[in-house]
């Protein structure tokens, strides 16, 4: 693949998997390499005989055709369990007020650290930044609080966070702090740049420049989503512009649509978004389209759920969240004043011993939307550092943003499983599962009642081989050879 390719956006996941290197040729070598599959167990099984003889009812002349040899698959991921949360991601200020509020709240200590997080890169406004090649990370991230259901207390969590904000920052929770995403449109006028128009002065005849719409001084922003799913429907609707708006919102402050008769656009945007789904939900709604344009990969996925109950609610009291206000009204004025970060050499060792891991990728949902870890973990760690109002990052920062990023992968996992976000490619697993004796290629094809194209299936049979998920043969017929798959597991 060439490198300009890599620059445009994937159509869907499929596509994503065939740029990789899956397609058609990796369906046809794993036909060309499997030898003739009997029909009947029976004789199949007598040719399985470690002596290689057949029995009485096996056509002799055939016996030594039918050796079969399987395709090894490509290891799939291991069966998902709850993420862990490692010590190390408690570091710091963030740390140290997860401590205080957690014998207060049911909310899951994971969920007010990641919002805790979220909500002081937010304040940190665009000013603190690190650099990989030509462009800038800043510390606007974006995070999905998931929940096996609506009881895992997410809400709850957020509130806790935005207490102490509004005391350590009451303009950021006053003016930064929205909800109801809608379109790309609106994300830009929450943090619009002024308007300006020209019109003719009718007594001098000169044309002026006026100011339409002052605009946004502001560009801070941070949107909160309790109901996401509804944020990932509108995102999917043909012609809306959020999925695009809010993926450059991750890359770069520079908004503005292509709309002819639209003359508002951002510059300097610093957008934040925290969201709370349920885990069907997010099976439900995030379309492959989605998972592979990009879209997904720019958000943390966390898995989170009630820690304990508190049958009459939490009793902290202001006092105690005095200290851990002053230190983090500190931490925002020096981001403030920090500019590019970099890592010392503590670090640098650190990343240099990961970073092959972090690059590699992954197949299925769970790689497409994991895709972006270096970024994810470096502006993690740009937040720690940050809250500790060093000058550079450190060892302790890298090592709490990758554990972190550990649980938020873990967390993925947990959630898309071994689905390839592929509706065909799913399908075709689905129907493998349930056929003992596989299923042919024209059989495949009769699943979908014929209304896929051909080079679809292809397309999904090599990105379910290349992921490992099934194994094919090739069956001997008196004609043509007849493709058969199979579940690799």
């Amino acid at each position: 693949m060439n490198d300009a390719s890599k620059d445009i956006e994937p159509k869907d996941l499929t596509d994503a998997v065939v740029r990789n290197g899956a397609g058609r040729e990796d369906v046809q070598r794993a036909i060309d390499a499997a030898v003739p599959w009997e029909a009947h167990a029976e004789a199949h099984a007598e040719v399985q005989k470690p002596n290689g003889t057949a029995s009485k009812n096996a056509p002799a002349e055939r016996a030594s055709e039918r050796t079969v040899t399987t395709i090894e698959p490509i290891p799939s991921p291991a069966a998902a369990t709850w993420p862990e949360a490692s010590h190390v991601i408690f570091h710091g200020l963030a740390g140290d007020f997860v401590r205080t509020v957690e014998p207060h709240t049911e909310a899951d200590p994971v969920a007010v650290l990641v919002q805790f997080l979220l909500a002081f890169g937010s304040a940190c406004g665009r000013h603190a930044h690190f650099i990989v090649e030509a462009d800038k990370h800043f510390t606007n991230l974006n995070a999905v609080l998931v929940g096996v259901s609506s009881k895992g207390r997410k809400g709850t969590s957020w509130g806790q966070v935005r207490r102490l904000f509004e005391n350590a920052d009451e303009g950021w929770a006053k003016s930064c702090l929205q909800s109801g995403l809608s379109s790309g449109e609106g994300v830009i006028h929450a943090v619009r740049d002024p308007i300006e128009k020209q019109i003719l002065n009718k007594k001098t005849g000169d044309l002026e420049t006026v100011v339409e719409d002052a605009g946004v001084s502001d560009k801070r922003l941070l949107v909160q989503e309790s109901e996401f799913a509804s944020v990932l429907r509108v995102a999917a609707r043909d012609g809306n512009t959020l999925s695009a708006i809010l993926r450059d919102a991750w890359d770069k402050g520079s908004l503005q649509t292509m709309t002819k008769n639209s003359a508002t656009r951002a510059t300097g945007a610093h957008v934040s978004i925290i969201g709370h789904i349920t885990a069907d939900e997010l099976r439900r709604e995030l379309t492959s389209t989605e998972a592979g344009n990009g879209f997904g990969n720019r958000f943390l996925w966390v898995m989170v759920r009630r820690s304990k109950e508190l049958p009459e609610g939490g009793s902290l009291q202001p006092h105690e969240l005095n200290s851990l206000t002053q230190r983090l009204q500190a931490a925002i004025t020096s981001a403030g004043n920090r500019q590019e970060m970099s890592r010392d050499a503590g670090a640098r060792a650190v990343w240099l011993g990961v970073y092959s891991a972090l690059s590699a990728g992954g197949l299925g949902l769970l790689g497409t939307v994991t895709s972006r870890a270096e970024a994810q973990v470096m502006r993690l760690a740009l937040l720690y550092a940050l809250l500790d109002q060093d000058k550079a990052i450190r060892r302790v920062h890298m090592e709490a943003a990758l554990s972190l990023w550990d649980y938020a992968e873990d967390s993925a996992r947990y959630v898309f499983g071994d689905s390839l976000g592929d509706a065909i490619a799913d399908t075709i697993l689905r129907g493998l599962r349930g056929a003992d004796k596989g299923l042919t290629r024209t059989e495949i094809g009769e699943r979908f009642s014929r209304h896929e194209s051909s080079g679809r299936i292809d397309a999904a049979l090599a990105l379910l081989h290349t992921a490992g998920r099934i194994k094919g043969q090739k069956e001997t017929t008196g004609g043509r050879p007849v493709e058969r798959w199979f579940t690799a597991l």
